[in-house]
């Protein structure tokens, strides 16, 4: 039996214990469905984030911050295989190189499509984007809702975890860290 027969028989078998029945007409293509689905929000696991940023290092004379914010992403909780929805605000100041743009929501992906929990991938987008682009300083502060305390345990549905990791100049220089914290909390006035 190859991985995908062993994935469908296991969620066939998840469907009976729930007290389900695979065979009805509805759930006929569930298991394959689940498959699917499993394969693209865990891809995460067969790409490397440091890789995903080393494809766009261009040298440059910036030494200002640059943030990429509110980069929507979608996770699955590693306790209860369950959804985490949420917000990552990205950002860095450059030494002599900079990474493009697209590159950073691209890596804050890779790890949100592994099972996670929010303060490590919060860390490991931190130590990814210093260690390949090795800039002064980063700072990633993400927000996320979690389904496994919106839809079971203690059911609050208007709490948000937020988490922060700083890096470098980020770290030791508040007037840095305070323009960051202003910038992702300045209110929007319009989309461009």
């Amino acid at each position: 039996m190859d991985r995908k027969e062993e994935f469908v028989k296991a969620v066939k078998t998840i469907l009976e214990i729930i007290g389900e029945d695979p065979k009805r007409e509805g759930l006929l293509k569930t298991p394959e469905r689940v498959y699917k689905a499993f394969l693209h929000l865990t891809e995460g696991y067969h790409k490397d984030p440091k890789e995903v940023l080393g494809e766009a290092l261009f040298t440059s004379t910036n030494d200002e911050m640059v943030l990429v914010r509110d980069i929507e992403f979608y996770s699955l909780c590693e306790h209860h295989l369950l959804p985490i929805i949420g917000r990552a605000h990205v950002a860095y100041i450059p030494d002599g190189k900079v990474v493009g743009l697209s590159k950073i929501p691209r890596m804050v992906n890779v790890y949100a499509r592994r099972l996670q929990i929010q303060e490590q991938m919060t860390e490991q987008i931190a130590d990814a984007l210093m260690e390949t682009v090795k800039p002064k300083g980063v700072g990633v502060v993400v927000q996320a809702r979690h389904m496994c305390m919106e839809m079971r345990g203690v059911e609050k549905i208007c709490s948000t975890t937020v988490s922060s990791a700083l890096r470098g100049i980020f770290k030791e220089n508040i007037k840095t860290r305070e323009e960051f914290f202003s910038l992702i909390n300045a209110p929007q006035n319009r989309r461009f």
